[in-house]
């Protein structure tokens, strides 16, 4: 007997209906990186580990999806390396290639690699999928796709506060209720050197970043087996559980890093894009979090998360400032900031609040039955001028009986269905029928169009 097929944990087939909901949120995401003058571009889905290992950290470089050379690739080892039994020696010798793990590590090495091509500052977005090796758990999965939107080269938080606006006008166009969370890396780090623990600044941002999840109780140990001391897990408590609105906590924050310069430049930056923001009609709260870390080495200023209010669920969208991450590819001096949402997520939260507008899922419109080849050769040319009008039609393709093709019709959810025999021939109209109400009514083709187009 066969072996059962499936597909690998963590991965996901989607129907056409799916894929309708899902294109409605590329779409909106488009239309609204489009408005602020995003151009896109694609990247390959296998990059060079070299490109990848060391620009995530050492749990990201884990969660990389190596690809094995082609070719006999063991033949290169020696007796001495299998007994050696080293997994990561070996994986280096025989995968010179990997999934991409996010869209910006292969868009930096985009900018590097066609620096003499573009006009900065550039304005990308990308809508593709990434992979990564984690354990699949709900709302995580192993295939996802991200929806990118960078800015590189401009130091302005100019861009940061209309990132900000991005991420407001896609969750107002989906009706999803959001929190977006903000914080910088300049306060995070402001904040190690005030404990005395510059050193590991890594350590305690990852530490952090998981507040959330795990609580302050797993917080604090996670701190202590990172070999961070008591007195500074002591002094960074009031700032980790710190509450009152956005101005109240960088107040807390200015008394606290007042003999941390990068701790203020940290402040400065968030009460600048703040000053914007209240000036502008936002739907979405937003939230200073000191907790936020983001888990990814190449932040170095602000950060963005976002939370849906109404769903159980990680974060939809994230992002920030990364000013050195060009540096690795040898672009010095290259400043870039951007977001990505998480498409996958939300598919998921608009599937729990059933947020889908009716007409978004693209789903044929009218449905003609076929009763013959001398009906079909009288509607092909009128179902041509239909779809020149933008109605999505659909002719059935074989004369079954009327029972199968009203069948076809019903499943699909079409809610027209239009019948043209001899009598409608003779007297060139459809005959129309509601699918709902049942309604039927005898329509001319312009009439026809006039009733469904939108």
């Amino acid at each position: 007997m066969a072996q059962k097929p499936s597909i690998p944990k963590g991965t996901r087939d989607f129907s056409p209906a799916e894929m309708a909901k899902r294109n409605y949120i590329f779409d909106t995401i488009r239309d609204v990186y489009h408005l602020y003058g995003f151009q896109p571009i694609e990247t390959p889905a296998m990059e060079n580990l070299s490109t990848l290992m060391g620009k995530y950290g050492e749990e990201g470089d884990k969660l990389l999806f190596k690809i094995l050379n082609s070719g006999d690739y063991l033949a290169t080892f020696t007796e001495e390396e299998w007994l050696e039994k080293n997994s990561a020696k070996f994986a280096g010798k025989i995968c010179e290639k990997g999934l991409r793990y996010d869209l910006t590590v292969p868009f930096a090495r985009f900018v590097v690699q066609h620096r003499n091509e573009l006009l900065f500052p550039f304005k990308r977005y990308q809508i593709q999928p990434v992979w990564r090796a984690d354990r699949p758990q709900k709302g995580r999965y192993r295939e996802f796709y991200q929806c990118d939107g960078d800015v590189v080269g401009s130091d302005s938080l100019l861009n940061e506060v209309e990132l900000i606006l991005i991420m407001d006008e896609v969750f107002r166009r989906f009706g999803i209720r959001v929190r977006i969370k903000m914080n910088n890396r300049k306060i995070l780090s402001g904040i190690a050197e005030m404990i005395g623990e510059s050193g590991k600044i890594i350590d305690i941002t990852v530490a952090m970043d998981k507040m959330d999840k795990t609580g302050l109780y797993n917080v604090n140990e996670e701190l202590r087996n990172k070999g961070i001391s008591g007195q500074a897990i002591a002094q960074l408590q009031p700032l980790i559980v710190m509450k009152g609105n956005n101005r109240e906590k960088l107040a807390v924050l200015k008394d606290a890093l007042k003999n941390s310069e990068t701790g203020m430049t940290g402040i400065e930056e968030v009460e600048y894009i703040l000053g914007h923001i209240d000036t502008l009609p936002l739907t979405a709260e937003i939230e200073t979090d000191l907790t936020l870390a983001r888990g990814l080495n190449y932040y170095t200023g602000t950060i963005f998360e976002v939370k849906a209010l109404d769903a159980e669920i990680g974060s939809i969208t994230g992002g920030g400032r990364y000013d050195n991450l060009t540096g690795v590819f040898g672009m010095e001096g290259v400043s870039g900031v951007g977001i990505s949402f998480g498409a996958d997520r939300i598919y998921d939260v608009l599937n729990q609040l059933d947020l889908y507008p009716s007409d978004s899922l693209k789903t044929t419109q009218v449905l003609f039955v076929n009763f013959g080849e001398r009906e079909v050769s009288w509607l092909l040319p009128v179902i041509s001028r239909i779809r020149a009008a933008g109605i999505r039609t659909e002719i059935y393709p074989e004369a079954a009986r009327m029972k199968k093709q009203m069948s076809y019709a019903d499943a699909k959810k079409i809610p027209f269905v239009a019948l043209v025999g001899e009598n409608e021939i003779s007297e060139n109209k459809i005959n129309l029928k509601n699918m709902a109400s049942g309604e039927q009514q005898f329509v001319t083709t312009e009439e026809l169009i006039t009733r469904l187009a939108h």
